[in-house]
């Protein structure tokens, strides 16, 4: 019975053993998965937000330029191939801010500041330097907007690498103290031993 009984009990540690082992599995491919949700958020940010504020810094700087040369006291051939040259260069960035994630207001913000860009354009040829004066001023109050929600989701993406970052020190407890739980019941397996039966065997009858 005693054999059986320790039988039972080493069945039941390695049943749990089987079970704790489970468990840092699954939390080891959670953690991998939070991983590898973090770096994107990282990379969003990256991508998605700070190349784009450098967008965002060449247009306004485009656009100042636009102004200035608005108001320069120049020939009207020169006021023009200047401000065409620099919608062009605007051109040039629009590529690469198209290819990055867009939030629906972004994209509605962005619509607006090409179609000022191209009504800057129209309007060099047809020498307005006043309306173009007053359009590049409309282009810069949207680039600020558009900034702005630069910040916004860099913000909204770091908070969600920091959530991140506190379950991982959660579910790097908890794995501790799983391994914990696991070197108790691997102990207990090596140092629970079967106790040996002692079978009596009876004396035969005296013959005195």
């Amino acid at each position: 019975m005693m054999g059986l009984k320790n039988s039972s009990k080493k069945t039941k540690a390695a049943f749990i053993l089987a079970i704790v082992m489970l468990i840092i599995i699954l939390s080891t491919f959670n953690t991998l998965r939070n991983a590898e949700t973090t770096n994107e958020n990282i990379n969003a940010i990256y991508k998605d937000r700070l190349l784009v504020s450098t967008y965002i810094f060449h247009y306004a700087n485009e656009l100042n330029l636009v102004k200035a040369y608005a108001l320069k006291n120049i020939n009207d051939a020169d006021k023009a191939d200047s401000i065409i040259t620099s919608i062009h260069d605007i051109k040039a960035i629009n590529l690469l801010y198209h290819k990055t994630v867009l939030t629906p207001k972004e994209k509605e913000d962005f619509d607006i500041f090409l179609d000022n860009c191209s009504k800057i354009n129209k309007l060099a040829q047809e020498n307005k330097w006043g309306e173009i004066e007053k359009t590049a001023g409309r282009a810069l109050t949207t680039l600020q907007s558009l900034s702005k929600i630069q910040v916004e989701e860099a913000k909204l993406q770091l908070e969600n690498a920091d959530k991140m970052y506190n379950q991982y020190n959660i579910q790097a407890q908890l794995e501790i103290a799983l391994l914990i739980i696991l070197g108790v019941v691997i102990i207990y397996l090596l140092l629970t031993k079967r106790h040996k039966r002692i079978i009596k065997i009876p004396e035969g009858p005296s013959l005195n």
